[in-house]
């Protein structure tokens, strides 16, 4: 072995030493947030972009839905950012509903916005365990336009529906001019060419414009299906 393998070798084994006390403080983090949002009830997780401004069409569509899940009784979770996660507290607020902020410190463009309830604010250091909040409670998944976090929280709960992780739970994508590209390519090249999804698997996921499709779809849904923590 050489010596810089064996200076590599040393630096790892102090590494795997820490790794194990991170596991209280992600125990730590699993324990505030199943704490405080088993107590909330109900909710509907909204995802987007950070940075959609005040009064772009897709920011005042999002205040619009939040404010009426939050009339209709749900909890709304947002990321806690600017941009789309704003609106949607923002939206929830106005009702006088249960505003969730699930945030984490980046780079750039995360910073608190001020619409989130005092008490329902919860901040991360670990992306995976942030990830869980948002399934565990919600009752319904509405993407907004966004970048490659909404992509990511995208395919993620796809996949936990495809492979059947938790129930079918209402996933909404809003904006067909936005995502009808994406859903074109996945159903001609993922399904029909490569056979890398299932016919049906995009029928788990639903695409309308407007604020009384999408609220009319989960209120639909929940005539016949229980509201219940989705693992």
């Amino acid at each position: 072995m050489s010596d810089l393998t064996k200076i590599k070798m040393r630096d790892w084994t102090e590494t795997k030493a820490h790794s194990s006390w991170q596991i209280f403080k992600i125990m730590a983090e699993f324990v505030q947030a199943f704490e405080t949002l088993a107590k909330i009830g109900p909710c509907i997780s909204i995802f987007g972009s950070a940075r959609t401004k005040p009064g772009h069409k897709y920011y005042e569509l999002t205040v619009e839905i939040a404010k009426r899940f939050a009339e209709e009784g749900f909890g709304i979770i947002t990321g806690g950012g600017p941009g789309i996660m704003e609106a949607a507290n923002k939206g929830t607020q106005a009702a006088k509903g249960k505003s969730v902020g699930l945030n984490i410190a980046l780079p750039f463009e995360q910073e608190a916005n001020p619409y989130i309830d005092k008490d329902k604010f919860i901040d991360f250091d670990y992306f995976f365990v942030r990830k869980v909040m948002f399934t565990k409670y919600a009752q319904g998944f509405i993407m907004m336009p966004g970048g490659w976090g909404t992509l990511d929280e995208f395919f993620e709960v796809a996949t936990l529906m495809q492979t059947r992780k938790f129930s079918h739970i209402p996933m909404i994508c809003v904006g067909s001019e936005y995502w009808g590209g994406l859903f074109k390519w996945m159903k001609e090249i993922m399904q029909d060419k490569e056979s890398n999804i299932s016919p049906g698997d995009l029928e788990l996921i639903k695409i309308y414009d407007t604020a009384d499709e999408v609220i009319n779809y989960i209120r639909e849904f929940y005539t016949h299906n229980k509201l219940q923590p989705n693992f």
